[in-house]
């Protein structure tokens, strides 16, 4: 039985009760989320890990860092030294979106190298293939397509990005209103091309229960991608993405009737006056879905400084309730990553996701700050340091600089409020 299908009939399994104690909330809460389909624990049963989680409604906010080998940049040494970043700073899940090099490889590492969940989005590796089988990447079928999601998970990858919500109705409604930026999603994209080559319906849509076989068989989540997503502010909230955000949460109710856990993913660009609206919107059309969300950024002139746009917009989008952040880099939109564009990713996401946490009022994350604080006061650099949610980078710059007095830093110096109140208090 799926984790979803043990819900359903009041079972607590194992990894339920595992993940409660991490979580902090009882498993019985947590089988009941589960069964209501707001929370989801991706984890294939072909795939041991160190630390599951779970994401959804009364959960932490969980970060996802994504890596893989692109057609330019394919050394797959080079995407594990990224994996071996993300978990260090902190990583909640990954993603392997390989799409250059042996990709079957690539994602083998990573299944092996990595402590947490690994998602992947099939249809990059279904397009790879029919290049090399066929010499054109949209001459896939049906058969290459299940061949490719059995492969994956039975390979261990715990959840699925699928683009089904990219059907003729939403290209319809797409071609009524045009955009800006049209179709950022790389997924969607090749989704859309296949269509208008082979003039037929999506058939990640059109066969959507034969996909749900899959998952079921091996318990892997279906992230419901946002292939509609906007990629540019003026695109936000538009026709095109409540027409597929619809699609989305019919096809959400399938996937749990067939007791395979769902999670649905979001915007994208978003000005930050829709940012909680999107929310609103994902969980009424969802039926509370986790929400799974790209930033999102909140402004389009960010490039360099991207992991920067998109945390102030994933702060947000926590604080109104979405349950899981996609990182982004500073490189986004401009180059691959590099380990260090990973690092800052994480670390701009995980902070997002720690200030949406203190709005849902989350006892750890308030216990978190409580601590730091009495630490600041003490003037206690050590524990300040290693409280802080990049210890390496504080220490860095605590030991770049040298205070006449050790007690303070070189910002104020002898002139430090925290001082002087101190010795206010004792006079």
């Amino acid at each position: 039985m799926t984790q979803l299908e043990s819900a359903g009939k009041n079972i607590i399994t194992p990894l339920m009760r595992r993940v409660a104690r991490r979580e902090g909330v009882s498993a019985k809460e947590l089988m009941r989320l589960i069964r209501l389909g707001q929370a989801v624990i991706p984890l294939n049963i072909n795939h041991k890990i160190k630390n599951p989680c779970a994401v959804g409604k009364g959960l932490s906010t969980k970060v996802n860092a994504n890596i893989g080998t692109s057609t330019d940049e394919s050394r797959i040494s080079d995407e594990i030294q990224k994996l071996k970043v993300a978990l260090k700073y902190g990583a909640d899940a990954v993603m392997d979106l390989s799409v250059g090099g042996d990709l079957a490889r690539a994602r083998k590492e990573v299944l092996k190298y990595s402590t947490v969940p690994v998602g992947t989005v099939p249809v990059y590796e279904v397009a790879v293939r029919a290049r090399k089988r066929y010499s054109n990447f949209l001459k896939f079928n049906l058969r290459d397509i299940l061949e490719v999601l059995k492969e994956q998970a039975e390979q261990g990858v715990d959840f699925f990005t699928i683009h089904s919500g990219v059907n003729r109705k939403s290209l319809k409604a797409l071609g009524n209103h045009p955009r800006a930026m049209g179709i950022v999603s790389r997924g969607g994209a090749i989704i859309a091309s296949w269509m208008k080559y082979h003039r037929q319906e999506n058939p990640f849509y059109e066969y959507f229960d034969q996909i749900l076989e899959i998952a079921n068989r091996f318990d892997v989540t279906l992230s419901l991608g946002d292939g509609l997503r906007p990629g540019s502010i003026l695109d936000a909230t538009d026709t095109a993405q409540i027409a597929e955000l619809k699609i989305l949460g019919a096809l959400a109710k399938r996937a749990r009737a067939r007791g395979v856990q769902v999670m649905i993913e979001g915007p994208g660009h978003v000005p930050l006056n829709e940012v909680e609206k999107n929310i609103a919107l994902e969980k009424k059309y969802c039926h509370g879905a986790p929400f799974y969300v790209l930033g999102p950024l909140v402004t389009d002139v960010g490039a360099g400084y991207d992991h920067i746009t998109s945390a102030i917009g994933g702060a947000i989008a926590a604080g109104a309730g979405a349950d899981f952040l996609c990182y982004v880099t500073p490189a986004e939109h401009l180059r691959h990553p590099t380990a260090e564009d990973v690092r800052e990713g994480v670390i701009g996401c995980r902070i997002a996701a720690h200030a949406g946490d203190l709005v849902k009022r989350r006892e750890k994350a308030i216990i978190w700050d409580k601590n730091i604080s009495a630490a600041r006061k003490a003037r206690n650099w050590k524990k300040q340091i290693n409280l802080s949610i990049d210890p390496d980078k504080a220490k860095a710059y605590r030991l770049s600089s040298q205070p006449k007095l050790e007690s303070v830093c070189t910002m104020c110096g002898e002139y430090c409020s925290i001082k002087l109140m101190e010795d206010c208090s004792k006079k």
